[in-house]
């Protein structure tokens, strides 16, 4: 049996185990974290922390301090800049060739959800469930504009900055309390959409991860 690939396997482990616990926020940005302390929350070889701590040093995600240790990235306001500019020169080019390329059913699928969402969202007093569901209906319209490009660069850079972004919404702004603005910002795109207007749809998406950004940037 050929184990050649297995070093590899465990280092994607490893730091799809890191982008987990940060995301559910057993680390938290600014934290100092040392090797031994992330082999014990992965589960995974001190060898393959070593072997990702440099992926997550130029990601931006971790940052080793001298004498004091590795740090999980701040939040601070030039990542929120970046991040969400990265975002938008993305999304802004991803929308206009869904708008294109997009089947019926697809743009169906997504107004039926938004929908559903929204008259829930109006009809019941929040729900953490309900929060949840909405961030998750939030999240994965923007990842299939990226999905559908179909370009394996593009999605590992947007992966990564999807995560700083995740990051951003929990330290600066959560949808709770939001789901009706939100829903309704991507129906406004979803009409984009189903027009087949790509320059409504890109004036749309754009609207609505610079409300996103205005919220990220309040102090």
């Amino acid at each position: 049996m050929d184990d050649s690939s297995e070093p590899a396997t465990l280092r994607e482990k490893a730091y799809a185990s890191f982008t987990r616990h940060l995301l559910a926020r057993d680390l938290k940005p600014g934290q100092f974290v040392s090797q031994r302390e992330l082999v014990a929350f992965t589960g995974l070889p001190l060898g393959a922390i070593r072997e990702i701590v440099p992926r997550l040093e130029a990601e931006g995600l971790l940052t080793t301090i001298p004498q004091r240790g590795m740090q999980i990235a701040h939040i601070d306001i030039n990542l929120i800049r970046e991040a969400f500019q990265f975002r938008l020169f993305m999304e802004r080019e991803a929308v206009a060739l869904f708008t294109v390329n997009a089947s019926d059913a697809e743009l169906a699928r997504l107004r039926r959800e938004h929908e559903d969402m929204l008259a829930q969202a109006l009809s019941q007093a929040p729900t953490p469930e309900m929060e949840a569901k909405a961030q998750n209906i939030d999240w994965a319209m923007h990842d299939t504009f990226i999905d559908a490009l179909g370009n394996e660069i593009i999605a590992k850079a947007y992966l990564v900055n999807s995560v700083k972004i995740r990051l951003i919404h929990q330290e600066r702004f959560r949808i709770d309390g939001r789901v009706v603005p939100v829903m309704q910002e991507h129906l406004t795109v979803i009409e984009a959409l189903e027009g087949r207007d790509p320059q409504k749809a890109v004036e749309a998406i754009s609207r609505h991860i610079d409300n996103a950004r205005r919220l990220a940037l309040q102090i």
